[in-house]
C-alpha cells in the first residue's frame, strides 16, 4: 500500500503476537511505514496471537505524521524487546500489521476485519463468550470520536481496547464502554492542570479557540464549566474552520480565519488557548504570521502540544510564549536508536520467515523523515510514546497470567478476549520506574507536564515548566518560564486590574472579571473571603477609615473630670451644695421667725434635703455610665425636682387660699388645715412620679449605650439610655411648674412677704423652658454634647430652685431682721387689708 496523494489518511498498525509451538511459528508483518494508531490483540485456536496498533496520522504525497511514525517505532521496540529480551510470554512471539483507516472516516471496516475470523467472515451467533476472533484486543485510536466508534463495536465483545491518546471522560463510562482502557489521564484532568496554570499565574482575562469535531465542543464545554468557578473569564470563543481533506485554504476558510486572527487582535486578552487537533493549527498559525500578530501566551492542549511539525514552523517563535499540556516524559533506552535504524538493519530472529515487503520495514522515506525529526523527537522526551509502549507492555502481562506462562513456556489453549480483559483489569507491575495499574475507571493515572516550547536547537524543544498530579489535583512548578516579554515580565491578561486593599468591585458588562475600583467608605470595609463586590458596615462599636481592609475600635467619650465643662459644673454644683446647706442651718435657727414661716415653715426642709442629696448624686454624670449611675440619673434626680416643685406649687396655692379663698370658702379651707393638705398632695405626686419612673424603668432598660459622636464617627459616646423616658419623666413636673407660676401669678398683689411670684416665675419659667429645650436637643443630636447639656441643665435648675426660691428669704433673715418680725408681718397685712377695703 504506498502513499496516497492530496488527502488525510491514517495507518492501522495491526501487532499480531503469535503463540507459536515447537513444531509451528511464523512472524507475519503487513502494511505500510506510514502512522499508525491503535492496538489490537487477540489469540487462535493454533495459539497465534495479534496485537493490533492504529494511529491517526497526516499524510500528503510523500509525507508522513512525524508523531504518528514514533509511535508506531514505540509499538514496535515493544514488540521486539518483549520477544527478544523479556521475560514475559516465553515461546509467545508477537508482530504487527499496518492497516490506513484515514482519520476517522475508516474506523468501522478496520474494526470488523479485527472482530472477523481468519476467513473474513462475522457469523452471527446467540453467545459470543466462546468465539475467537482475528484479534483479542486493541490498542488506540490516538482521539477520543474515533475511540468511541470502535469501542462500540469491541465492547459488544468485550474486546478489550486500551487507548493511550483519547482524553475524553465519556470512555469512563462502563456501562458503555466495558472493555475501554487507557494509559492517558482523562481530559478532567488535562483540563484542571490548565485552568491551575492561569490560577497560577494571574491570568483571569482569556481567549478560547476551540475546532468544530467533537474534541473541541467537549473541551471547551468541560473548561467554561471548570472556569466558573474559578473568576476567569473567556473574552470570547471562536471556532476554527476544519481544513480540506487535500489542506487547500478555501476562499471562505480564509476569511474565516482573518475575522479570528482580526478579533485576536483588538482584544485585550493576552492568553489563548486552543482546544484542536494539530492538522486544524496548521492553516491558522500561518494566519497568525501573515498579520504579524505577536504578545501573546499561546496554551496548548495535548492533542498539539508537543507536536514537532507545528514546532518546525520557526516564525511562531515570535508570535509569544507558547505553553502545553502533556503527558509526563519517561524516557525509554534504547528507542531513540531503534526509531531511526533500518528494520533490516537488526539480526533476523529465529525461526521467522517474512511474507513481503511493507512500509514499516522498507520505507525509506519514512525513515528519512523519522531522522530528519529525530534530534527534536529525542529532547522532547518519549511523552505519549510511553503511553503506547506502557500499554502493549499491560497486554503482554495480562496474557503473561492467562496462559499462565512460567519462566520457559506458556500453556496452549484457546484464549477468549473477555478473559484477556478480565486479566488486563488487574496488571500490576513496574515499567521503567512507574506503576502500571488501572483505577475503577480504566485509567492510568500518569502525571501531566506543562512543557514550553523553545527553538534553540541544543535545547530540549518543549521544556518542562510544572507538574500536575492527578492523585493529589495540584500544579507544582518546577521551572522558570522564558517570557517573550520586556525584561522577561509575566504577560498580563486581565480585563481591570486588580483592586487595592479596601476597594470594591463594581462589574463592568457581563464579565465578572471586567470591573471599576471603588473606595470603601469610613464605616466600611472590604473583606474579600466573603465578598469583593460589596464593602462590609463595621460592627456598632468599631469604625474605619476610607479603603481600609478591618475595622478598629471606637474610642469612648463621656463625660471626664478633666474636662473644662465638667469643672465649671462640679464648682457650681459644690456652691449649691454649700449654699443649700447653709440655707438649711440658717432656716432652721430661724424656723420659727415669721420669714421662715412664710416660707413653708417645715415644709422647707421637706424640700432642702432632696436639694442637698441632688447635689450631692451630681457626681453620677461624670465617668463612664454603669446601671448604678443610668438608673440613678432616671429616677432619683426627677424624684428630687417632684418634691422641690409640688412643694412650691403647693405654697404658692396655700398663700392664694389664705388671701383670697379662705374668706369664700372657709369649710374648705379649715379641712385643707385640719388634714394636712400640703403634706397630702406633695406626697400624692410623689407617689405618683414614683409610679411614672418604675414605669418607665421597666419599659426602658437603664444599661447604657453607645451610640456614634455625629461629629466624629471614630468616637462611640457613651451615655445613658433614657431620652424616651425622659419627656414622660419630666411631664408632671413640667405641670406642677405651670401651676406653681399660675398660683404665684394670681398672688402677685399679696403683701411684699407673701408674693413670691417673682422668685417662683423664676424658677418655674427657667425650670420649664430647660427642660423643653433638653428633650428637643437630645431628640435630634446624640453626641456628648447632650450629656454635658444634661448636667449643666440639672445642676442649674437645682441652683434655680435653692437660690432662686430660698436665697430671697435667706438674705432678708440675714440682712433686714427688722422685717422678721410679727409686728412688721402684722402691719403688711393689715396694709393690704384695709387696701382690699
Amino acid at each position: 500500500m504506498g502513499p496516497r496523494a492530496r488527502e488525510i489518511c491514517s495507518l492501522i498498525i495491526l501487532l499480531q503476537v503469535l503463540a507459536e509451538s515447537a513444531e509451528n511459528s511464523e512472524f507475519y508483518l503487513a502494511g505500510d511505514y506510514l502512522l499508525g494508531g491503535l492496538f489490537t490483540l487477540h489469540a487462535n485456536v493454533k495459539g497465534i496471537v495479534h496485537l493490533n496498533f492504529l494511529q491517526v496520522p497526516q499524510c500528503k504525497e510523500y509525507e508522513m505524521k512525524v508523531l504518528g511514525y514514533n509511535l508506531m517505532q514505540a509499538m514496535r521496540f515493544a514488540v521486539e524487546e518483549i520477544n527478544n529480551h523479556s521475560s514475559l510470554l516465553p515461546g509467545v512471539l508477537l508482530g504487527y500489521e499496518v492497516v490506513d483507516i484515514c482519520y476517522i472516516s475508516n474506523n468501522v471496516q478496520p474494526v470488523l476485519y479485527f472482530l472477523a475470523q481468519r476467513d473474513y467472515s462475522l457469523p452471527i451467533q446467540e453467545d459470543y463468550s466462546h468465539y475467537v476472533p482475528r484479534v483479542m484486543a486493541v490498542i488506540g485510536p490516538d482521539n477520543s470520536e474515533s475511540t468511541m466508534t470502535v469501542a462500540h463495536f469491541l465492547s459488544l465483545f468485550l474486546l478489550p481496547q486500551i487507548t493511550y491518546s483519547a482524553i475524553s471522560d465519556e470512555v469512563r463510562d462502563k456501562q458503555r464502554f466495558p472493555a475501554v482502557l487507557r494509559t492517558v489521564p482523562g481530559a478532567d484532568h488535562q483540563i484542571e492542570a490548565m485552568v491551575q496554570l492561569m490560577v497560577y499565574f494571574r491570568w483571569n482575562w482569556i481567549v478560547v479557540l476551540v475546532s468544530s469535531d467533537d474534541y473541541g465542543r467537549y473541551n471547551s464545554q468541560l473548561l467554561n464549566n471548570r472556569l466558573a468557578g474559578r473568576d476567569i473569564c473567556i473574552a470570547f470563543q471562536e471556532t476554527l474552520p476544519m481544513p480540506q481533506s487535500n489542506q487547500a485554504v478555501t476562499r471562505w476558510e480564509r476569511r474565516r480565519l482573518e475575522a479570528i486572527v482580526g478579533k485576536l487582535q483588538q482584544s485585550s486578552a493576552r492568553v489563548v488557548v486552543l482546544l484542536s487537533p494539530d492538522l486544524v493549527l496548521h492553516n491558522f498559525f500561518r494566519e497568525v504570521l501573515r498579520q504579524n500578530f505577536t504578545g501573546v501566551v499561546w496554551i496548548a492542549s495535548e492533542s498539539w502540544a508537543i507536536d514537532p511539525t507545528l514546532h518546525n514552523l520557526t516564525e511562531l517563535r515570535h508570535t509569544g510564549t507558547f505553553l502545553g499540556i502533556t503527558t509526563q516524559s519517561v524516557p525509554i533506552p534504547g528507542f531513540s536508536e531503534f526509531r531511526v535504524r533500518p528494520a533490516w538493519a537488526g539480526p533476523p530472529a529465529p525461526n521467522r520467515t517474512r511474507r513481503g515487503a511493507t512500509c514499516n520495514q522498507e520505507c525509506d522515506r519514512c525513515l528519512d523523515t523519522a531522522v530528519s525529526f529525530n534530534n527534536v523527537l529525542t529532547l522532547s522526551g518519549e511523552r505519549v510514546a510511553y503511553s503506547v509502549y506502557s500499554a502493549v507492555y499491560a497486554v503482554a502481562h495480562a496474557l503473561h497470567r492467562l496462559l499462565r506462562c512460567t519462566q520457559t513456556t506458556c500453556s496452549k489453549g484457546v484464549v477468549y478476549p473477555w478473559q484477556l480483559l478480565q486479566e488486563i483489569w488487574k496488571v500490576n507491575f513496574t515499567l521503567l520506574g512507574h506503576q502500571i495499574f488501572f483505577d475503577k475507571q480504566g485509567d492510568l493515572l500518569m502525571g501531566l507536564e506543562i512543557v514550553q516550547w523553545q527553538w534553540d536547537p541544543s535545547q530540549n524543544p518543549f521544556r518542562s515548566i510544572a507538574s500536575y498530579c492527578p492523585v493529589l489535583r495540584q500544579l507544582r512548578a518546577t521551572g522558570n518560564v522564558s517570557w517573550h516579554t520586556a525584561n522577561n515580565t509575566i504577560p498580563v491578561s486581565m480585563c481591570s486590574k486588580d483592586c487595592q486593599p479596601g476597594q470594591k468591585k463594581k462589574p463592568v458588562g457581563i464579565h465578572p472579571c471586567c470591573f471599576e475600583c471603588l473606595d470603601c467608605l469610613p464605616g466600611t470595609f472590604l473583606n474579600r473571603t466573603a465578598d469583593e463586590f460589596d464593602c462590609q458596615p463595621c460592627p456598632n462599636y468599631e469604625w474605619s477609615h476610607r479603603k481600609d481592609t478591618s475595622c478598629f475600635k471606637r474610642r469612648l467619650a463621656f463625660l471626664e473630670w478633666h474636662e473644662a465643662p465638667t469643672i465649671m459644673v462640679a464648682l457650681l454644683s459644690v456652691l449649691g451644695f454649700l449654699s443649700t446647706l447653709a440655707i438649711l442651718v440658717i432656716f432652721r435657727r430661724h424656723l420659727h421667725t415669721p420669714m421662715v414661716r412664710s416660707a413653708g415653715g417645715p415644709m422647707c426642709f421637706l424640700m432642702l434635703l432632696p436639694l442637698l442629696m441632688a447635689y450631692a448624686m451630681v457626681p453620677m454624670y461624670v465617668g463612664q455610665p454603669t446601671f448604678f449611675t443610668c438608673l440613678c440619673r432616671q429616677t432619683f434626680f426627677t424624684l428630687c425636682f417632684t418634691i422641690c416643685i409640688s412643694c412650691i406649687t403647693v405654697r404658692s396655692f396655700q398663700i392664694v387660699c389664705i388671701f383670697k379663698m379662705a374668706r369664700r370658702l372657709p369649710r374648705a379651707y379649715s379641712y385643707w388645715v385640719r388634714y394636712h393638705g400640703p403634706y397630702v398632695f406633695v406626697a400624692s405626686f410623689t407617689v405618683l412620679k414614683v409610679v411614672i419612673v418604675a414605669g418607665n424603668v421597666l419599659a426602658t432598660t437603664a444599661n447604657p449605650t453607645a451610640r456614634p459622636d455625629p461629629d466624629d464617627p471614630k468616637v462611640m459616646v457613651l451615655s445613658c439610655n433614657y431620652r424616651k423616658a425622659l419627656l414622660f419623666n419630666t411631664s408632671l413636673d413640667l405641670l406642677l411648674s405651670l401651676a406653681g407660676f399660675s398660683f404665684a401669678y394670681m398672688g402677685k398683689e399679696l403683701p411684699t412677704n407673701y408674693n413670691e411670684a417673682k422668685f417662683i416665675t423664676f424658677c418655674m419659667t427657667f425650670y420649664f423652658t430647660s427642660s423643653i429645650s433638653l428633650c428637643t436637643f437630645m431628640s435630634v443630636y446624640e453626641g456628648v454634647l447632650v450629656t454635658i447639656l444634661d448636667f449643666w441643665v440639672t445642676v442649674l435648675n437645682l441652683l434655680g430652685i435653692s437660690l432662686g426660691y430660698f436665697g430671697p428669704k435667706c438674705y432678708m433673715v440675714l440682712f433686714y431682721p427688722e422685717r422678721n418680725t410679727p409686728v412688721y408681718f402684722s402691719s403688711m397685712i393689715q396694709g393690704y387689708t384695709m387696701g382690699k377695703d
